[in-house]
């Protein structure tokens, strides 16, 4: 039988799998740890999930079984609800969202529930924004390093490019006005038409956080390029010291005057805030009332389902909940960060100073053989398939520079965070004796030496498992 031809958007590599990010997912759904069945398994490090206080959404449910209508107290919700279908949302959800995102931001800012554009989690938020603002072909500009996955969500359908903006630790990543020039102008000099500039604050992988200086010249920036800015917002509330954070929306409230507010957007999603992300609440919030109108329409494609909208309305207009879990998440975000950091510190492995997020940007050039992309590969590879921590390689988040890694540490119970920096710990240990140690010791396996309650099995040099399928991946090209 002749093969049957599928398109080629739905075929094309764009979808950006083609990763060391999404290589280390593999490795880990291949073998997962479990601390009971599985204790020699990979330690998921990988996933940006905020699992930190679902006690505190649980105790919310229980207290409020009215606001489900799988409840005997909501079933005579049931039908109205299921029948739902206007895609503006229920008005009592946006109202929530609304009212949500300013709690969030301090309260320095309010939100119109009439520019509430709902959509399929951030991914979809990012990829409708898109649509509205650009035609194949188009250029946005993204500081570096950037979330690996926006090649999927700016690019695959949209088919638009993504122009990196260089930064590096010599300022610890921080986006300059010169850095945005040389990259807007380089793209104009290959005729790419830009159409935007895309920022995420506070910024994954880094954890850092914008302060209102740098938004203004942002906001200046594109405002005399007369092209657009998104801010991708989703972390607003994983913010954990005393600095608060400061979203686009005050920038553009003080500058009134001099702002075109038809070039600002923001998306946000329940996904980090809340550690949501299987309810798929993506949210676009436009200043310009077309992108508004647009964004409505292209929402058929990836509406919030009723239900969830139902559950969220009453559950974010419970102001005395919302206060106490975004200052209880804070708190227990602020605590796994020291616990963290400090524990690397402890075996000579710094972290990027950092406020914000569900993860820590972790340097280990010194840990390179050398200093190149391939040999920040080949310190992966031992990372996952022997020290068994899916992090994630500087590279796959477009970073300039090799040997930074980025470590989730908020998708996991306390004793595994252990577990893991045992395992870290005895990898950097063991590379220390390696080197002090006489010729003939030098020559033994890692795994040898290694006395901790996971893998001893041997793994040929070099492979990683699970083999990728992907015949593009960075990884297979480290192969060669």
């Amino acid at each position: 039988m002749s093969q049957v031809a599928l398109s080629k958007l739905a075929t094309n590599d764009g979808h950006g799998e083609n990763s060391s990010y999404f290589d280390g997912w593999k490795a880990y759904d291949k073998d997962p740890f479990h601390p009971v069945h599985n204790p020699d398994g990979v330690i998921q490090m990988g996933l940006a999930e905020n699992q930190l206080s679902f006690d505190l959404v649980q105790d919310w449910i229980k207290k409020n079984p009215k606001a489900s209508i799988c409840t005997a107290e909501g079933i005579k919700m049931f039908k109205e609800i299921a029948n739902f279908q206007d895609y503006h949302g229920l008005p009592e959800f946006r109202e929530a969202i609304a009212k949500f995102m300013g709690r969030v931001r301090g309260g320095r800012v309010t939100f119109d529930p009439n520019r509430v554009v709902m959509s399929g989690g951030a991914t979809g938020a990012n990829e409708t924004i898109i649509f509205c603002l650009a035609d194949p072909g188009d250029a946005f500009l993204v500081p570096s390093p950037y979330y690996p996955a926006f090649d999927r969500d700016l690019r695959w359908r949209t088919r638009v490019q993504i122009i990196p903006v260089d930064c590096n630790s010599s300022n610890n990543f921080q986006v300059t006005r010169e850095a945005l020039e040389a990259a807007y102008e380089k793209a104009r000099e290959a005729n790419i038409n830009v159409k935007g500039l895309i920022m995420v604050n506070p910024s994954n992988p880094l954890g850092t956080i914008l302060d209102k200086d740098t938004l203004r010249s942002l906001v200046t920036f594109v405002n005399q390029k007369n092209i657009h800015l998104v801010c991708d917002e989703i972390y607003a509330s994983c913010v954990f010291s005393s600095q608060n954070f400061v979203s686009v929306a005050e920038v553009v409230q003080e500058m009134a005057d001099r702002c075109n507010r038809d070039l600002i957007h923001i998306v946000y999603s329940l996904s980090k805030d809340l550690g949501f992300p299987g309810f798929r609440v993506g949210i676009v919030y436009s200043y310009n009332d077309d992108v508004v109108s647009c964004g409505r329409r292209m929402s058929s494609f990836g509406l919030v389902s009723s239900q969830t909208q139902y559950l969220l309305a009453a559950m974010l207009s419970d102001d005395e909940f919302v206060d106490n879990f975004l200052a209880e998440s804070a708190r227990r975000l602020a605590e796994r960060h020291g616990i963290i950091t400090k524990g690397l510190e402890e075996v000579g492995i710094s972290c990027l100073k950092s406020n914000a997020g569900l993860f820590v940007w972790m340097d280990l050039r010194h840990l390179l053989k050398e200093d190149t992309y391939e040999g920040e590969m080949v310190l992966w590879r031992v990372i996952i398939n022997k020290v068994k921590l899916n992090v994630s390689p500087g590279l796959s988040f477009h970073s300039v520079e090799p040997g930074w890694f980025r470590a989730c540490f908020a998708n996991m119970d306390d004793e595994t965070v252990q577990v893991a920096l045992k395992r870290m710990q005895a990898f950097v240990g063991e590379g220390k004796e390696r080197k002090e140690a006489p010729a003939p010791l030098k020559r033994r396996r890692w795994q040898e030496n290694l006395r901790l309650s996971f893998s001893s099995r041997r793994f040929e040099e070099g492979v990683m498992s699970p083999h990728s399928p992907i015949p593009h991946s960075p990884l297979v090209r480290a192969r060669t």
